[in-house]
């Protein structure tokens, strides 16, 4: 089973049994680091020959191994589907109630809801033969009433659904993350929240501010950021005053500046003694 120079020295042996016993020998096999290969050998009652039961690869204590088995449904993780992913959901999903009842319920006086064990298996393997064909809708049922209405589902968000998205909501952007703690003020009285429809309006909505953390995420009311429409309203700069030009009065304006702003200022100088020289 092994290649020449996998099988290593021998290691030990397990009795499993009255005349059965397992030997164990080391891997040397790259990659299988602890494992051993375990001979396991019996000898048939008042026998004198040996004979082989099986030769298996087996993991020791300290052997590398891959990790546990999870199912898809258990490992997926939020941000995991991409483009053509589909994601099925489950028949009896705690998450989904059914979106409205008592389209094929005939009446309690109906001579149908009589029917028989053996008639309501059959419309049981009807329908599910039905899965697989386009669905029809018959005439003056609710299904069809919904449809004119724009408001077929065959499934709606459950109650237990609502809250688990609630708890989701609030634990990624709620009142108890280090951005809304920092926060100058809440979502509740910013003007870039917009609230959702429904039960939901009362503790959640949008926001719609593209330089924020959250924009396009649903927001609890206590959250907030820095990016509030009114926590830091910048001022308006300020407008100067329109030039005046006044030409009903005359401005007077030195011939020469003044020797010394604090001093007196000086006396014109005396008229020439000789008025007749120039």
């Amino acid at each position: 089973m092994a290649a020449p120079g996998e099988v290593g020295e021998h290691v030990g042996l397990v009795s499993e049994g009255d005349r059965v016993v397992t030997h164990y020998f080391e891997c040397k096999e790259p990659g299988y680091k602890g494992w051993r290969w375990a001979v396991t050998v019996a000898r048939a009652s008042r026998a004198k020959i040996v004979t082989l039961d099986e030769a298996v690869l087996l993991p020791g204590t300290d052997a590398l191994l891959a990790p546990e088995w999870v199912p898809w449904s258990e490992r997926l993780r939020p941000g995991d589907m991409g483009p053509g992913d589909l994601l099925p959901t489950e028949a009896e999903d705690l998450r989904l109630e059914p979106g409205y009842s008592g389209e094929d319920e005939p009446l309690p006086s109906s001579v149908a809801s009589e029917m028989s064990e053996e008639m309501a298996d059959l419309v049981d393997a009807e329908d599910a033969e039905l899965t697989t064909r386009p669905e029809t809708t018959r005439r003056g049922s609710i299904a069809a009433l919904a449809e004119e209405l724009g408001m077929r589902r065959a499934r709606v968000l459950s109650r237990y659904g609502l809250h688990a998205a609630a708890d989701r909501w609030d634990e990624t952007f709620g009142a108890k993350t280090p951005m809304a703690q920092a926060a100058p003020a809440s979502c509740v009285t910013c003007a870039f929240l917009v609230p959702l429809a429904g039960s939901l309006r009362q503790a959640f909505g949008v926001c719609a501010n593209e330089f924020g953390p959250a924009d396009g995420h649903v927001v609890s009311l206590s959250y907030g950021c820095g990016g509030h429409s009114e926590a830091a309203v910048m001022p308006k700069p300020p407008k100067p005053a329109p030039h005046a030009l006044d030409t009903m009065q005359v401005d007077e304006y030195p011939l020469r500046p003044a020797r010394d702003s604090g001093s007196v200022p000086a006396e014109p100088d005396a008229p020439s003694e000789d008025l007749g020289h120039s």
